[in-house]
């Protein structure tokens, strides 16, 4: 996994793992791999996926088991996407405006963009 310097590794492979959930890769209820199994697979020390795990514990997306292991939340998967919703119209929405002010864009050309796009969802 290539990480970025903006944010911690331990959100970063958080964030990995919700996009996860969202896929259908861990449907609600099921098992995660280990956090060893994880940390082999994202190449990164135990601790740091412990941290991830927690983050993720912390806001009931996942849940401890003791000694089975660690399993997707119920509601997780609309867990995720409320927050998802939140950051894109509070943070990445007003950034791409601001941009397409700055640049002199028409909202018609995003929208053709975005059509365009879409197709190929």
């Amino acid at each position: 996994m290539t990480f970025k310097e903006q944010n911690p590794i331990y959100i970063q492979i958080a964030e990995r793992i919700c996009d996860e959930i969202l896929h259908g890769q861990y449907p609600e209820g099921e098992r995660l791999p280990s956090v060893r199994e994880y940390a082999m697979q994202v190449e990164v020390n135990v601790n740091t996926l412990v941290r991830s795990y927690d983050w993720l514990s912390q806001n009931d997306i996942i849940f401890n088991r003791r000694g089975l292991g660690y399993f997707v939340s119920s509601g997780a998967v609309e867990r995720i996407a409320e927050v998802r919703r939140h950051r894109f119209f509070h943070e990445q929405l007003p950034e791409m405006v601001r941009t397409m002010h700055a640049l002199d864009i028409p909202f018609g050309d995003v929208t053709n963009e975005m059509n365009k796009l879409m197709i190929n969802i």
